[in-house]
């Protein structure tokens, strides 16, 4: 740059005259800043200003070349060099000369005004069972009325419905993910006891906290020994709501309808019962709940404020009840249409969301799904505790009734299990799993999960078979138990054994492989050649 100067590295400039060292004046290569805020001319500022917005920017630096900034340039002369989307503001807020400038604020105000939400709305829903149907029908919800959910469950991570993060993401670091993706507009999370107990939740408070049931699953694992222990942990979500927001509470669990005390917002309670007491508490207080109630026409779920009832679906209209066989659906419909409720959702948007929403696999995967295969059923559940167990066999019962309308029922032949759970649980619980499903199955295959959780193979399956064989003992309905460890080999045992009329029902751990040999029977095609979407991980809590 000398060169073009004149001059050479070793040269005596003349006495006055002015050489450059380099081509600009920046900062960053050695210049100066003087802040000339309160001499800039209204004129160039109008002119920046609009510089500004002909290139469409909010915030831009606008560099102009001008011999006096507070005289007009269309009288000295000068003009705009460069309009920058992403302006320092180190050279305002510390110049060399002149005062500091605080840009950074007006900036965050536009981003962020004063007085607007500056956090999207947080459901969070906990309990031993029903967690992600409940999860997944509230979603569902919200997504029919345009909002953008992110949702965390079980299954793995989604926005808007699109699977972004396979696995179990129940805990708070998937919220977490959720929270900072600039898509989502509301949160659903599911929320584990795990994730509570390592990390907390992730979040600071939730707008709406649901919780469904305390059931003894998961007792003696992370120190917990008892059940108010375990109401404890999962009461925090309740805890954490504000006094703008809202508990959901189920009102025919011991230890879930104390929580509502530890609310520092509203509670609504739900109940199966439409004369529980606290229901009839929440209506001489005005209060808000939401219940069943029988009329001429089947079963409805309405929703109470005070002495109001507002109707808001038959509960036979809902298809993943499987016309109101599928109790444990039932229940959680009570609790998504509360938790919407408290979300500001309209009954209209609420009636049609659980309308719409159905067990399917794609829709559920590991819920409830249910499969026509050569003309027996196939259900798919994800039932791993005896609570759990107990609510599918009891909708089994149900399958094998007519239907209140008089059709012949769904299932008329010989009910076949495969039956599993988690190597984490007490032995006395993995033998009672055993028990329940004795009394609702004809033959039983035992299996167990890939990891066994610290038990030595086959270890788990002996207790259950033990279980089953009590059971039978005391003249449950299974009349058969055996043994195939390995979840595949299992369910295409039970689907071997499957004979018109009967239903066939696997308890899974990667749903994904059983729902595949699904359709490869049913399609004829091979396994190679049958593609899903659905998890690729094992299902429910790890």
């Amino acid at each position: 740059y000398l060169g073009e100067q004149g001059f050479g590295m070793t040269d005596i400039p003349p006495r006055g005259q002015r050489v450059y060292l380099k081509r600009t004046g920046n900062m960053s290569t050695g210049g100066i800043s003087i802040d000339r805020t309160e001499e800039i001319h209204p004129e160039n500022a109008e002119i920046a200003e609009l510089a500004a917005r002909v290139v469409g920017l909010d915030i831009a630096g606008i560099d102009f070349l001008c011999p006096d900034i507070s005289q007009p340039v269309s009288e000295v002369g000068g003009g705009i060099v460069e309009v920058n989307a992403a302006p320092g503001f180190r050279m305002h807020t510390h110049p060399t000369e002149g005062e500091a400038q605080y840009v950074a604020k007006p900036v965050i105000d536009m981003l962020f005004p004063p007085a607007t939400p500056s956090r999207i709305p947080i459901v969070s829903i906990t309990g031993s069972n029903g967690k992600t149907t409940t999860a997944r029908m509230v979603t569902h919800i919200l997504k029919g009325m345009g909002r953008k959910v992110g949702l965390t469950s079980t299954d793995g991570i989604f926005v808007d419905g699109r699977l972004i993060r396979r696995g179990d993401m129940s805990g708070p670091r998937s919220a977490s993910t959720v929270l900072q993706n600039p898509m989502v507009d509301f949160a659903v999370f599911e929320v584990a006891r795990g994730g509570i107990l390592r990390e907390g939740l992730g979040y600071q408070r939730n707008d709406v906290a649901v919780v469904l049931n305390v059931t003894g699953d998961h007792l003696g694992l992370g120190g917990i020994t008892s059940m108010r222990q375990l109401a404890a942990v999962k009461q925090v979500i309740v805890e954490a709501v504000p006094r703008s927001g809202t508990a959901v509470l189920n009102a025919d669990d011991a230890y879930v309808a104390p929580m509502g005390r530890h609310c520092s917002g509203s509670v609504i309670y739900f109940s199966m019962n439409p004369d529980n007491e606290m229901l009839k508490r929440q209506a001489s207080r005005g209060r808000r709940s939401v219940t069943v109630e029988n009329g001429r026409n089947g079963e409805m779920i309405v929703l109470r404020q005070g002495r109001k009832s507002m109707p808001l679906v038959w509960t036979h209209l809902i298809p993943a009840t499987f016309e109101g066989r599928a109790r444990m659906n039932v229940q959680n419909a009570l609790a998504a249409a509360g938790a919407a409720w408290a979300s500001g959702a309209h009954l209209h948007d609420i009636r049609q969301g659980l309308r719409t929403f159905t067990t399917s696999y794609y829709m559920a995967p590991g819920r409830l799904n249910i499969m026509d295969l050569d003309g027996f059923r196939v259900l798919v559940d994800y039932a791993h505790n005896p609570p759990a167990v107990l609510a599918l066999g009891e909708f089994v019962e149900r399958l094998a009734q007519p239907s209140p309308g008089g059709a012949q029922p769904l299932v008329t032949g010989r009910r076949i299990g495969v039956m599993a759970t988690a190597g984490d649980r007490r032995d006395d619980d993995i033998r009672e799993l055993g028990r329940i499903a004795a009394r609702y199955f004809d033959h039983i295959v035992v299996r167990e999960d890939r990891n066994p959780r610290g038990r030595k193979r086959g270890a788990i399956a002996e207790l259950v078979v033990e279980g089953v064989r009590e059971a039978m003992t005391d003249g449950a309905r299974c009349q058969e138990v055996e043994t195939l460890l390995d979840e595949m080999e299992a369910t295409r045992h039970a689907l071997d054994l499957g004979q018109s009329g009967d239903l066939v029902v696997v308890c899974v751990d990667y749903a994904n492989e059983v729902w595949k040999e699904l359709q490869r029977r049913q399609h004829g095609a091979s396994s190679a050649d049958v593609s899903s979407d659905g998890p690729m991980e094992p299902l429910g809590p790890g």
